[in-house]
């Protein structure tokens, strides 16, 4: 599926939430890996306000694109954020949503 750009030059952001691996699977433990680098995951919580609004969103980062002095609270510049619309079924029922990717976030603004 597509993948669209998202243009954050005007906004606030600050983490939220701080990095934590993204599970391939929470029974096995297994660790999600980037598939052209090989690089591990992780989901990191990103406050984003621009143009008066404000919203939560869960980005997913290669880790070696996230510093390791992160902190909730931490102002960040993001590189790279693209969305991209998924769908799948579990159990019969078909959901879907956006699931956001960037190649790095940054300490400092």
């Amino acid at each position: 599926m597509p993948s669209f750009k998202i243009d954050v030059s005007t906004a606030v952001v600050f983490v939220a939430t701080a990095p934590v691996p993204k599970l391939v699977s929470k029974q096995t433990g297994e660790i999600a890996v980037d598939r052209e680098t090989g690089a591990k995951l992780v989901t990191v919580g990103l406050l984003i306000s621009d143009e008066g609004e404000g919203s939560l969103y869960q980005v997913t980062i290669p880790e070696t694109g996230v510093p390791e002095t992160l902190t909730p609270g931490t102002p960040v510049s993001v590189i790279g954020l693209k969305a991209r619309d998924w769908e799948n079924e579990f159990n019969g029922q078909k959901r879907h949503g956006l699931a956001f990717r960037a190649v790095a976030i940054t300490s400092g603004v």
